[in-house]
């Protein structure tokens, strides 16, 4: 029988793949959800920027061993309360104004008291300057302020020798500002101690009365140790 001729199969013509593409559904969040959203973000925000302040706090108590008691008095602010340095008019001995945010940046002992600085007054300023130097190594991180209530003249020799040391300032404010931001023990005047500010300008600790200069060094190096991990040297490095 003849054999019928190969005949090749007829090709189909190439079709284009459809690719169909579902659209995701719409997430829609209501007022409230925006709401919740944002405060949680601005909490975050507000603990981020709080965190120094926060540390100057907590921290101090981390590496607190088991019965240890403060010889100072943490001061730690009340509910939506601050402590922070506030606005009030300064000025250093040269009639210059000083603002509060200027001294940002390292911890500081403040002394309050009037020009005339009587023998108490000489006392805690030199006791000011010991601490300063009796924390080593750590003393860039410290600086001094004396706080003058009053625009009385101050002893040359006084204001000399004070200022040639390390990290000193003098600033003239009124003492009613002050006494609205520090407050002394109910038993005690407002000059009767030595306040400690921490770097982002929160007072936070207060010597007793007539302190022993030994025991509160405990606490400021205690205070100066638990906060090293976040705070450095500032302003006074290398003065």
């Amino acid at each position: 029988m003849p054999q019928q001729p190969y005949t090749a199969p007829m090709q189909q013509p190439h079709e284009p793949v459809g690719l169909t593409v579902h659209s995701l559904p719409e997430v829609l969040m209501d007022d409230s959800q925006r709401t919740r959203i944002g405060r949680w973000k601005l909490l975050l925000v507000l603990l981020v920027c709080a965190s120094p302040v926060i540390a100057s706090y907590f921290t101090y108590f981390v590496v607190r061993p088991e019965g240890r008691t403060n010889y100072a008095t943490l001061i730690t602010p009340r509910l939506g309360a601050s402590h922070e340095w506030p606005s009030f008019p300064m000025k250093d001995l040269g009639g210059q104004v000083v603002e509060a945010r200027s001294l940002r940046g390292q911890w500081i002992l403040v002394v309050v008291a009037p020009s005339a600085c009587e023998q108490a007054c000489e006392e805690r300023l030199f006791m000011q300057r010991q601490l300063r130097e009796m924390t080593g190594r750590e003393r860039d991180r410290l600086d001094k302020v004396w706080l003058v209530t009053d625009e009385g003249p101050i002893r040359p020799e006084l204001a000399q020798a004070l200022l040639a040391t390390p990290g000193m300032s003098i600033l003239r404010a009124e003492r009613s500002a002050i006494a609205a931001w520090l407050q002394p023990e109910a038993s005690a005047a407002l000059e009767d101690h030595l306040y400690v500010v921490d770097p982002m300008g929160e007072w936070m600790m207060r010597a007793p009365a007539q302190a022993d200069p030994n025991k509160f060094k405990k606490d400021l190096d205690r205070l100066l140790k638990a906060s090293k991990f976040w705070d450095t040297p500032g302003r006074g490095e290398g003065r």
